[in-house]
This record gives structure tokens, C-alpha cells and sequence, in this order.
């Protein structure tokens, strides 16, 4: 009896060391980290988008014959509110492919619309629009500071789900795969030097 005991305790004491060196826990908090990493892209995002319709206005007022400019960023901004990419739908790559995309057009209109700004030293110079412009910026950078700290979790929780003895783990108890991150659309012009002219 004593020894079927000290048999089903060995049994006991191997299979937590089996499980303790399994990863299942450093997977599941990997997996709510990246989550919670995505979900600042996302407030990020919302941020701007908030801010885009006082921007849109403001020039407006400014700018009533560039309607097509105002209207790009209008419709960028709107598919960009139809796309809700939340941590659960991180695990299709096409969907996050759409929602990249998207955002990204929305950055090119936004840049196009504060193109057209230069043309009009009146509104460069309006507080509102100085501030909108402020705001935005400051937007920008923290849209990049969330998404390079996405990208890190990233990173992390791909590296646990590929790595052995995790990998066991995600494939056949989680059921967890990599996720996708960020990746550049051109590569060859991001690689290539701005020109700047005076």
C-alpha cells in the first residue's frame, strides 16, 4: 500500500515537473500580453480617427475647392472605422493584411491633406489648426511607439509557439499559431532616401 503510494506521489511529483516545463502558462500569458499590445494599436488608431473630423473641418473652412482631398481622407477614415480587427481575428492573416492596408491608406490621405495645408498660409497659422496638427503628429508617434511594442509581443509569443518544447503545447492544447505583424507595403521605397529640396 505504502509503496503503491510513494508510486502514484513520484507519478505526481513527474508529471508537474512535465507540465511545469511544458509552457502552457508562458504561452497564455504571452497570448494576453500580445492582446493587450494590440489593443493599444487599436486606442491609438481611435485616437486619430477622433481627431481626423475636427482636422477635416478646420481645412474646410480654409480650403472649399479641394473637396477631393477632404473627401479621400473622409472615405479613408470611414473604411477605417468599418474594419474592427480584435484580438481574436490577430489569428487571420488576411484580415489583418485588410486592416493594415486601410490604415495605411489613411496615413497617405492624411499626408496628401497636409500637403494641400502648405498651400494656404492663413490656416498654417490658425491656432485651432496648429493644435489639430499637434495633436495628429503627437498621434503618429504614438501610433508607431504601440506599434513597435506589438511587433516586440509579437516576436515573443511566435518564438514560444515555434520553439520546442512550447510548441507541443500551442499545437496540440492551445491550439495557438504565430500571429501576424506588421510588414512594410514597399519595401524598396522605404529603403530608398527621402529627396529633400529647398
Amino acid at each position: 500500500m505504502n509503496a503503491r503510494r510513494g508510486m502514484s506521489m513520484v507519478a505526481l511529483a513527474g508529471a508537474l515537473l512535465i507540465l511545469s516545463g511544458c509552457g502552457y502558462n508562458e504561452l497564455q500569458g504571452l497570448d494576453e500580453e500580445t492582446n493587450a499590445a494590440w489593443s493599444e494599436v487599436l486606442n491609438q488608431y481611435q485616437r486619430r480617427a477622433d481627431l481626423i473630423p475636427n482636422l477635416v473641418e478646420t481645412v474646410k473652412a480654409y480650403a472649399a475647392h479641394e473637396r477631393e482631398t477632404l473627401e479621400s481622407v473622409t472615405r479613408a477614415r470611414a473604411q477605417v472605422a468599418g474594419l474592427q480587427l480584435t484580438p481574436e481575428a490577430l489569428r487571420d492573416p488576411a484580415a489583418f493584411e485588410k486592416f493594415q492596408a486601410a490604415q495605411q491608406e489613411l496615413s497617405s490621405a492624411l499626408a496628401r491633406l497636409l500637403a494641400v495645408v502648405e498651400q494656404y498660409p492663413d490656416l498654417k497659422a490658425n491656432e485651432n489648426f496648429r493644435d489639430l496638427q499637434s495633436q495628429l503628429e503627437g498621434t503618429e508617434n504614438r501610433i508607431a511607439v504601440a506599434r513597435k511594442r506589438y511587433i516586440e509581443k509579437v516576436a515573443e509569443y511566435n518564438k514560444a509557439v515555434r520553439f520546442f518544447p512550447t510548441n507541443l503545447t500551442a499545437k496540440y492544447i492551445l491550439h495557438l499559431d504565430v500571429k501576424p505583424n506588421f510588414t512594410v507595403a514597399d519595401e524598396k521605397a522605404v529603403a530608398k532616401p527621402p529627396d529633400v529640396k529647398f
